[in-house]
């Protein structure tokens, strides 16, 4: 089924594979315990460590390991549903401030990188995206035309006709560009997320799966194979991959 030269990992790991973890030596007690080593453990431990609190991030594979360095590099505002479908389920105030947060987001990280010094080939370089019928070309050129007051893109539609000068080809039923979108190495971005972690002097443990929590006193205790951990605070940032560990989670 595979040629012989097949590989099962990403070729973003070739010039930042997610690093080997060595034999786990926990601390007894934390203020803050992070639970996910990925984009958003990461950044939220580098907000606790730099603001005073003792910071212990656990993994449960080496960090990095999943869809941080697993996705596929593009940047955009992360928010599907148009304006009309959110106002619809969420009421106007909600939808605007959630696609307000989504065009936050995108102009965020590029600060961050920039702040960081991360090096890891961040371009705003545009996005095509791409209709699988006319139909859904229709709709995604109606919505990139529809303007909604403080909410407005520069998205522009590109018909089939003119789709060789965005692509050069014909797969699609023409597309949507947004010009603002950014792209970015995805490896290479949560290794310096990683970096600046550590040195703001949190620390980060792979192979470490957190397998129970339980509130005890002010604070909780997490259970792992290598031992228990007290913490005054937990932050759950296991995102596609959380589990039966904390309560009122549906695995599906």
């Amino acid at each position: 089924m595979f040629t012989p030269d097949v590989k099962q990992t990403p070729y973003w790991w070739e010039g930042a594979a997610p690093p080997e973890p060595g034999a786990p030596v926990l601390p007894a007690a934390v203020d803050v315990l992070v639970v996910g080593a990925g984009y958003t453990g990461l950044n939220a431990a580098l907000q606790t460590a730099r603001g005073g609190y003792q910071t212990l991030v656990l993994d449960a594979e080496a960090a990095g390991w999943g869809c941080s360095s697993r996705n596929g590099g593009q940047i955009s505002t992360s928010v599907k549903p148009t304006y009309t479908a959110l106002a619809k389920r969420h009421g106007e105030r909600t939808a605007r401030a959630i696609l307000e947060e989504g065009a936050a987001s995108l102009r965020w990280i590029g600060e961050l990188i920039q702040e960081e010094g991360i090096d890891c080939a961040f371009r705003v370089v545009g996005r095509f995206h791409g209709a699988h019928s006319p139909a859904r070309f229709d709709r995604l050129a109606r919505a990139a035309v529809t303007k909604i007051p403080g909410l407005e893109e520069d998205a522009y539609p590109v018909p089939r006709s003119e789709q060789q000068r965005e692509l050069g080809t014909d797969a699609y039923f023409g597309g949507v560009v947004f010009p603002r979108h950014a792209s970015v190495d995805p490896a290479r971005y949560h290794r310096g997320l990683l970096e600046r972690v550590t040195e703001a002097g949190a620390t980060a443990v792979s192979r470490c799966r957190v397998t129970g929590l339980e509130r005890q006193g002010d604070g909780f205790s997490a259970q792992t194979p290598s031992g228990s951990v007290q913490a005054r605070r937990v932050i759950i940032a296991t995102n596609g991959y959380t589990g039966a560990l904390t309560p009122g989670t549906v695995v599906v």
